[in-house]
């Protein structure tokens, strides 16, 4: 027994999903060979290695839910990370997340839960309710309480604030770190070249993580980026900079956990490289339409590297018990379902008084 399939949101190479044997054994080598990530997941906690798992089964089953309510007309489409969720979750696990700041992108929701935001909060964004994070006023959702920027549509614009939010930690004398991510796609734009430049010249204590999931919108990477991966891009800054398997969620959170190491030391920003895919269109209204720009064989060859189920296939040879991961699959899919229950009652009994269009706007 694995984590449950679901055929009718499932991209196929997930619905029925089966190890392969060569995969798994690779598994653990994107960090064994590395003395520094593989003494940082050796020290990790059997609660701690749940909490990873607990992380990547929230982040995609809170995207089922987004896809369910596509089919069934409650929203009209949904943003989702599906195959892309240990780029996100293990990075978060790796800070300090009673003080440090996150700045995802729409993709990157999976971060919104793993701060301690509320699933039903992240679903009540889509929802615009009143009770919300933005009072319904924007989907995209984060909240400075739980140390979350909100992002917005503008892609690349997140960055410079980051390295604001860094600035900040250096003149107030904390050694707190922020991190953000960016999509291959956003390096291009001017505010993230400037971002990573001004982080760099100051010594800042932001992480960027450039999330290289093979194409940007429906432009292929190789048709817009000369070297096809982004390993050497910190050179062009001056700065540190290593890459990591960014379906691995173990090597994603050894090399982000060195990174705030760095940050906190005072050694300036780090900005790392994580591969990975989007096994879907940009939203759910283009599925079709991502099958047509990048070829089958590539979405068969990441399908093998499906992030939870080779993360499950590792616990078990490391001798988490089934009965474990199957009630930690059990509390999730309840807290999920429940959280889907508080949002769309939310949506029946607060939704947005029209006077409040004109609250929190400067004029």
């Amino acid at each position: 027994m694995g984590v449950k399939r679901f055929p009718a949101f499932d991209p196929p190479e997930y619905a029925d999903w089966k190890p392969d044997p060569e995969v798994v054994r690779a598994y653990p080598e994107a960090w064994s060979k590395d003395p520094e990530r593989a003494g940082i997941v050796n020290a990790l906690s059997g609660e701690a290695k749940l909490a990873l798992y607990a992380g990547l089964l929230r982040t995609r089953l809170h995207d089922i839910m987004l896809k369910r309510w596509v089919r069934q007309g409650v929203i009209s489409k949904a943003w989702l990370s599906t195959g892309e969720e240990a780029t996100t979750v293990g990075p978060v696990h790796a800070l300090d997340r009673e003080h440090d700041v996150v700045a995802p992108m729409i993709r990157n929701a999976g971060a919104c839960c793993e701060m301690g935001m509320p699933v039903a909060d992240m679903l009540r964004g889509y929802l615009g309710t009143y009770d919300s994070p933005s009072k319904g006023r924007d989907g995209h959702v984060g909240s400075l309480r739980y140390r979350v920027l909100q992002p917005i549509s503008n892609i690349g614009n997140m960055p410079p604030v980051t390295a604001g939010i860094a600035l900040s930690f250096v003149m107030g004398g904390e050694r707190y770190v922020a991190m953000t991510w960016i999509g291959d796609g956003s390096v291009k734009s001017g505010p993230t070249h400037e971002a990573l430049n001004f982080a760099a010249v100051m010594k800042l204590p932001a992480i960027f993580i450039v999330q290289n999931n093979q194409v940007a919108l429906g432009t292929r990477v190789e048709q817009a980026h000369v070297p096809g991966t982004f390993e050497e891009l910190h050179q062009a800054y001056g700065c540190a900079g290593w890459s990591f398997d960014g379906n691995n969620v173990l090597d994603a959170y050894a090399a982000t956990r060195l990174a705030a190491d760095r940050c906190r030391a005072g050694q300036g920003p780090v900005i790392l490289s994580a591969e990975t895919f989007r096994m879907g269109g940009h939203a759910t209204h283009d599925e079709q339409e991502a099958r047509t720009v990048l070829p089958p064989e590539q979405f068969a060859h990441w399908g093998k590297r499906e992030p939870i189920g080779l993360y499950e296939q590792y616990l078990k040879q490391d001798g988490i018990k089934a009965a474990q991961l199957e009630a930690v699959e059990a509390e999730v899919t309840a807290e999920v379902d429940n959280a889907a229950e508080e949002a769309l009652a939310s949506r029946h009994s607060n939704m947005p008084p029209p006077e409040s269009a004109i609250e929190g706007v400067y004029a």
